[in-house]
């Protein structure tokens, strides 16, 4: 049986993820409470951020930069987009 979450992002009950995204307290919260689509999405957004901020994800700052990104986007007031960034058009 797959297991469930109460997705933080969508406010239902969904899939969650397989397995905690980190071996941490802060990957367990991800895993109670973030659904496999959430995590798509934060997925998506955190390309845009490296790309945006032309960051390198192996540095202390980016991973750092990126953990409090991550908690904004799904536990806080949401990520906020950089000044210049204008989406993709499809």
């Amino acid at each position: 049986m797959a297991h469930t979450v109460f997705c933080v992002r969508y406010k239902k009950e969904m899939e969650g993820l397989d397995e905690p995204p980190f071996d941490s307290d802060f990957g367990q919260k991800i895993y109670k409470n973030v659904s496999k689509e959430a995590w798509e999405e934060w997925l998506n957004h955190q390309k845009m951020l490296l790309n945006e901020y032309r960051l390198q994800p192996w540095t202390p700052q980016a991973q750092q930069f990126l953990v409090e990104q991550m908690d904004q986007f799904f536990f806080g007031a949401g990520s906020a987009l950089p000044s210049e960034y204008v989406p993709p058009s499809h």
